[in-house]
Formats: C-alpha cells, structure tokens, sequence
C-alpha cells in the first residue's frame, strides 16, 4: 500500500503530465489562429453573402465599405457559434422578469425615472404635446418607454452597430435574423441618417436612443426636429417622434389610459387574467374589482374592454388594463416592462406615488425550473403558452387551476413548492 506522501507525488505528477498533453493538443496560439481563420471566413461572408444583398436593396459600394471599414467579429458577444462548432447549452440562470417580479421595481431605477422624467416634460412640453396632437399617443407614455430605454438618452450606447450585427449574422444562434438587420442598417446608413461610424447599438443591435432594431427603424423612425433626418442618436426631437410613431402605428388607442391598480377581491378568480378574457370595465366593477384609489373608474373607460393582469398572481399588485397596454408590450413583449413603462408616465404626469400593494417575497427560481413545470402542465392539459421559462399570463392562470383543482388556494404564481410535486 502506497504512503500517503507518494499519493500525493503520483496526483501531482498526474496533473503534470496532463498540462503537458493539452498544451500539446492546443497550444496558446491555437485559439488566436483558429480566431484568424474566422476571422477570414468573415469578410468572405461579408463579400459574397452581404454585399449582394445589400446591392439588392439599394446599397452603394461605397456605403456598404465605408461600413466595414475595419469592422472585425466582436468575440465578446453572447450566443456565438463559431463556424465548425455546435450552440453551447444555456446556463441557467435568474432574471427579474421571471424571477422576483418586485425587483423590477427597484425604488431607485422607478423615482429616478419618474425624476428625470418632469425634468424632460418641461424641457419638452412644446414637442410632446405636437405630437401627441398628431398620434393620440400621450407625452407621459413616450417619456416612460424613453427613460426605460437609454435613460432619457443619458446611458450611453458605445457599441458599432456593425460589428455587433456583422458578428451575430455571421456567427450566432439567430443568424438569419441578424442579417437581415444587418442589411436594414445598410439602408439606414445609405439614406444618410446617421454615418456609419455614428451608428451606436447595443450588444442586440438595438440602435439609439429609442433602442430600434434596424427593421424598425426603417418602419417606425421618425423626423421630429423637421431637418429631413431621423437622428434617435443625437436628436431628442426624432427621438420622441419615433417612439410616438411607433406606438401608434402598433394600434395605440386615443384617449385611453394604459390601466389602473386595482383590489382582486377573493371571489374573484386569479385565473380570470389575459387579454382573451375580457370584458368591459363596468363589468369588471360590478363583479367587485375597485380601484386602489378609491375612486371610480373614468366614465368613458367602463364602456370599453379591460382585462386582468397579475403580474406576480396573489403575491403582488393587481391591475385592470385596456389595450393600450398590449400595444406597449409590443414594444417589449414583457408584462413588468409595460407596467414599469405605464407607471412612471403615471408618476411623471400625476405625481403619484409606489404601488399600493407590496410585491411578495416570491421567485428566485431558474428558469430552467419554470420550464419543467411548464412542461408538467402541459402534460395535465394546460395550455401554458410555450416551455420557455417565463412565467407569462398563460402559465400563471394555469398554475392557479392546478392549484383548484387539486384543493390548493390559488395563488397564480410558481414557488419552490411546486416543483417537488408537479416534477418528480
């Protein structure tokens, strides 16, 4: 039997001799060299798969060169699959958005926001009031979604936007769809908006101020200051116009609010929310929803179609919203984004206060663990709305029927709880 000391000189030595063989089989410059080859199979790409389509939508030569004139892969970016190498498995990981709800509302980032906000309704009363003249898409809404977004143009946006996108088209998971807007920013560029070398993204490609992906902004951008450009870099003008623009052309309602805060009274089910069960709001405040307030819902919104929303099911605050709400979602598809939005508008016109209700001590789960239970759910027959992880509208009110159906008290949210027995 071998001493414990010559255990340790034998582990040792093993260790060793493994170094040994990876450096053998992948030395240093191995990485750098591989990164060279792709590097070239980079600008092949760009060549012969890019610039023909570019040329197809309009581009000039000197546009399109001018663009990537020194533009290498940018190897810092997430979801890359270099060529001759499969997707690497996600992590699991926690985000607010289908985590802790509440975190969302971080007292700082929301009374920042709302600060800032006034500042930004005084300095752009005459342009916010012009356009919401022109779309019926309020001034409060506009500057919610832009201080969301880039800080009322104050984060800054250090990315080129042609690296970003150059690298994502050319090598990862969404491939097809960043090429695409890669030749979207083409055009963008070739119709003088911006220079190449101004146009600032995101790491996602997201451009601007208003943070439109390059499709969008063919779409959506707009000239707000009237100089025959749609600068969502330097122009707060165009900035707000393209954020109204867009917003508008998404079905944006006139002369609705966004939603209320409201008190879910026991009787009723958590399992009522979605947008494909609504119904008018009078109806709503018969069956014995009010509002936090106190007061009683405006008149001309009890006519109209209002639907239940729970972000964080029995654990948090509880809303009635009208369509507009929707349409704020189609800017981004999150629940607790257009709730954040809506709230500091609220906050900037009305100078109201938090939430009424707190949010609850829920989430810190993976989102791999929302997605076994999805997929638990599925199996019973609930209509989850997808695997994902996210812990949308359709998997809330289906947790909260399994939670009826099997003599628990319906709480429309997921907790540790329900893993050990909806996931053997």
């Amino acid at each position: 039997m071998l001493s414990p000391a010559i255990r340790r000189a034998v582990r040792a030595l093993a260790r060793v001799i493994l170094l040994v063989l990876l450096l053998l089989v992948a030395p240093p410059e191995a990485s750098a060299q591989n990164q060279g080859r792709v590097e070239a199979q980079f600008q092949t790409w760009l060549e012969r798969t890019v610039w023909p389509q570019a040329r197809a939508k309009g581009v000039s030569r000197a546009t399109f060169d001018a663009a990537f004139s020194g533009v290498r892969l940018n190897w810092d970016l997430p979801d890359l699959v270099p060529p001759g190498t499969r997707p690497k498995t996600p992590k699991r990981q926690r985000q607010a958005e289908f985590g802790a709800p509440g975190k969302y509302f971080s007292p700082g980032a929301v009374r920042g926001a709302a600060s800032v906000g006034r500042q930004m309704a005084k300095r752009h009363a005459r342009t916010l009031a012009q356009v919401e003249q022109a779309t019926g898409v309020p001034g409060r809404i506009i500057l919610g979604i832009w201080g969301r977004e880039s800080g009322y143009g104050k984060v800054a946006i250090r990315h080129d936007a042609f690296e970003v996108l150059g690298t994502k088209g050319f090598m990862s998971t969404r491939a097809p769809y960043f090429t695409d807007e890669l030749i979207a920013a083409l055009q963008i560029a070739e119709a003088g908006h911006v220079s190449p070398r101004g146009m600032k993204s995101s790491w996602a490609g997201a451009l601007g101020q208003p943070q439109f992906m390059p499709s969008s902004f063919l779409r959506f951008a707009a000239d707000g200051d009237g100089n025959g450009r749609a600068d969502i870099w330097g122009s707060e003008a165009d900035t707000i116009a393209s954020i109204a623009a867009y917003l508008q052309r998404h079905g944006w309602v006139a002369g609705r609010d966004w939603g209320f805060e409201v008190v879910v009274p026991p009787s009723i089910s958590c399992t009522l929310e979605g947008p494909d069960q609504g119904r008018s709001i009078a109806d709503w405040a018969a069956m014995g929803v009010t509002r936090t307030s106190g007061r009683a819902f405006p008149a001309h919104e009890q006519r109209g179609e209002g639907y239940l929303l729970m972000p964080a099911g029995r654990h948090g605050p509880a809303f009635i919203v009208t369509p507009n709400f929707y349409v704020l979602k189609d800017y981004n598809m999150s629940d607790l984004y257009a709730l954040f939005v809506g709230h500091v508008g609220d906050r900037i016109q009305y100078g109201m206060g938090d939430f009424s209700a707190g949010w609850g001590n829920v989430g810190g789960l993976y989102r791999s663990d929302i997605a076994a239970m999805q997929r638990a759910l599925e199996k019973q027959g609930h209509d989850v709305g997808g695997a994902d992880g996210l812990p949308g509208f359709k998997t809330r009110r289906s947790i909260g029927r399994w939670q009826a159906a099997t003599g628990r008290s319906p709480t429309c949210f997921p907790d540790k709880g329900m893993t050990a027995v909806l996931v053997p």
